[in-house]
């Protein structure tokens, strides 16, 4: 209420000054305008008597109550010319008027205009009007429903969208990969559309259903898709929304937001982004922010209060759900969490088939290939990937979307933009024995990733790349199959090492290094794949600022962090010490590859496991 009068008086306040100046009559016309604007020669009264004795006055305009007179004079002060020369007369001036009939001066009295009563009467009556008229304006806008920049007093309204029968295009059928969230959803629509067959058992719709998932995997598009089906009043906001520099502001959108659901019932509300109102209450650095705790505490009242919110169905999506406040997630709140995860192969499949239902593509590609070919992508991801791919077409000037795009599209997604290739010297062979080190380690230990190609065509940071693609989605992984990841990200170091010497190796393995220890301290600290035993080691530190405790106490003792990084530096020692093995032993065969490699500055998995199989004996990997 205090912003409002103060925003009332900051727009009464301009109208207040004008009305003031021009009710002084500081803006209204004076016949003293028009002698200054006329001349700027002064004359005293006396030297006036004095040009009027000597007959040097010819004409006389008296204005203003004959007390200001515009006088027409020669003489040799003025260089024998006619000048017009402003005098100031006397109240009381007897025989003036006399004295200028005996010297036979041309007088002319100009009466004052009678402007003074329109003006009074306009600055009496119009302006006061204004001004009640002006603050009537404002505060309509305030009682006002819809909100805008145009209106100043709309801070506490909301600014949810708002549609009665949603038209957003999507349908459950447009949504693929998520199969489990799907049936969630339609089940909410049927309780919308037929509630009768779930009341008829004693059930009750629904509260809140909260979407946790990564960035991408389409939670904003369930939420469009169950406006599209449900055909119910929709109120769409984000969480941001909510909160603004103003105090209060945030409590008074949810009030309104859940008014005017209560109005519209049955309906629904989106909220996207939830974790920007809803984190966790309170914290232990840095004081808390009393307006966001504020929205929060009004937002928990309305979803479960004393008045209820009976047939408003709340859908919130967040990718933080660690940091919301535990009062928020609550049965009776959000009754329900579903989690939409990174899809599996089959989910990638059906959300390639959508996505390329307006793409021209080659009849020669296979979608369950790209969907092999694309682990850990999301449906923004496979959607971007698509269109990179439709775009590269276009500027080739090709009619349909071949594989060789494919290819390039998914390289650019994962690693960037493709570099200019490199000069055949010293420094492009140094790199290709680095990924040629990788491929073979790769390839030769059986529980590793099969390769796809080994390639010398720069992207990104990288100079040069080996992709490896996974036969399956691997939700549980073993010791053998770590430890062979952490020896194939050892391969282009010890490649380096037994080719060049341990003083040429060069900071190319930078990046594989920290890969290589994040893997290991995982087996000793969270997997218990050590001899320190199966235990749980990992310090996972509270975040103060998201509104948890600190803990000063350390989880274990300091001859645990002890055993951890000997049993970390045991691991990766060993693996690096069976890298060196495996490189020397297959010396001939990398150098043959490192040729070809350097000549053609890519090699395909299959054609690079042909060349180690003459050289080798391998186990069969099936790399489509």
């Amino acid at each position: 209420m205090k912003s409002s009068w103060k925003t009332i008086l900051l727009w009464s306040l301009p109208i207040f000054i004008i009305s003031f100046f021009v009710w002084q009559g500081f803006l209204l016309p004076n016949n003293t305008n028009f002698i200054s604007n006329t001349t700027n020669s002064r004359m005293t009264y006396g030297r006036f008597l004095e040009y009027l004795d000597m007959g040097w006055i010819k004409k006389i305009d008296l204005y203003d109550k004959n007390h200001t007179a515009l006088v027409e004079a020669i003489g040799p002060e003025l260089g024998n010319q006619v000048q017009k020369i402003r005098v100031e007369l006397p109240t009381n001036a007897p025989g003036l008027i006399n004295k200028l009939k005996k010297a036979q001066v041309d007088i002319n009295a100009n009466p004052n205009k009678n402007t003074n009563t329109i003006w009074n009467l306009i600055s009496n009556l119009f302006f006061p009007v204004l001004i009640i008229g002006g603050i009537a304006v404002l505060f309509k806008r305030s009682n006002s429903s819809a909100s805008g920049p145009g209106q100043a007093l709309s801070f506490g309204k909301t600014k949810a969208l708002f549609q009665v029968e949603a038209q957003t295009g999507i349908i459950f059928n447009d949504v693929a990969g998520v199969d489990e969230a799907k049936e969630e959803f339609q089940e909410i629509v049927t309780f919308l559309k037929q509630p009768d067959s779930f009341t008829a058992v004693g059930a009750k719709i629904p509260k809140g259903i909260l979407l946790i998932g990564p960035p991408g995997t389409g939670k904003t598009l369930l939420a469009k898709a169950i406006a599209g089906e449900a055909n119910v009043p929709f109120f769409s906001i984000s969480g941001s929304e909510f909160v603004e520099m103003f105090v209060g502001v945030g409590a008074s959108r949810v009030r309104d937001l859940f008014k005017k659901a209560k109005e519209s019932a049955p309906c629904i509300i989106f909220i996207d982004e939830i974790d920007a109102v809803g984190r966790q209450r309170g914290t232990g650095i840095g004081g808390g922010n009393d307006e966001r705790e504020q929205t929060l505490n009004q937002l928990l009242t309305e979803m479960d209060g004393f008045e209820g919110n009976t047939g408003i169905i709340i859908i919130a999506a967040t990718n933080r759900a660690d940091i919301l406040d535990a009062a928020l997630l609550r049965p009776g709140r959000f009754d329900r969490q579903v989690t939409v995860n990174i899809p599996d192969i089959n989910g990638r499949c059906a959300i390639l088939k959508v996505h390329a239902k307006n793409k021209k593509l080659s009849s020669n590609i296979s979608i369950k290939t790209i969907a092999k070919r694309t682990p850990g992508f999301s449906g923004a991801d496979l959607a971007n990937l698509l269109n990179e791919a439709a775009i590269l077409t276009a500027r080739r000037y090709k009619k349909a979307i071949t594989i060789a795009e494919l290819d390039t599209s998914i390289d650019r997604v994962i690693a960037g933009m493709e570099g200019t290739p490199l000069i055949n010297n010293k420094s492009k062979r140094l790199i290709a024995y680095h990924e040629i080190g990788h491929a073979i380690i790769g390839t030769l230990l059986p529980n590793h990733d099969p390769v796809q190609k080994v390639t010398l065509i720069p992207r990104g940071q990288a100079k040069g790349l080996t992709w490896f693609t996974p036969t399956n989605d691997q939700n549980l992984i073993s010791k053998t199959q770590i430890l062979s990841k952490i020896m194939g990200a050892l391969g282009g170091r010890a490649t380096e090492e037994i080719v060049f010497g341990n003083t040429e190796v060069t900071t190319g393995a930078s990046n594989d290094l920290q890969q290589v220890t994040v893997m290991a301290r995982q087996m000793v600290t969270r997997f218990g794949m050590s001899l320190i035993g199966p235990l749980s080691l990992e310090n996972e530190n509270s975040n103060p600022f998201l509104g948890r405790n600190i803990s000063n106490n350390n989880e274990y003792s300091d001859t645990i962090v002890i055993k951890i990084d000997k049993q970390i530096e045991k691991i990766v020692s060993e693996c690096y010490q069976k890298v060196l093995k495996l490189i020397e032993q297959n010396r001939v065969v990398i150098d043959k590859l490192v040729d070809i490699l350097i000549e053609q500055e890519t090699i395909e998995g299959y054609k690079l496991e042909e060349i180690i199989t003459e050289y080798t004996k391998i186990p069969f990997k099936i790399i489509y």
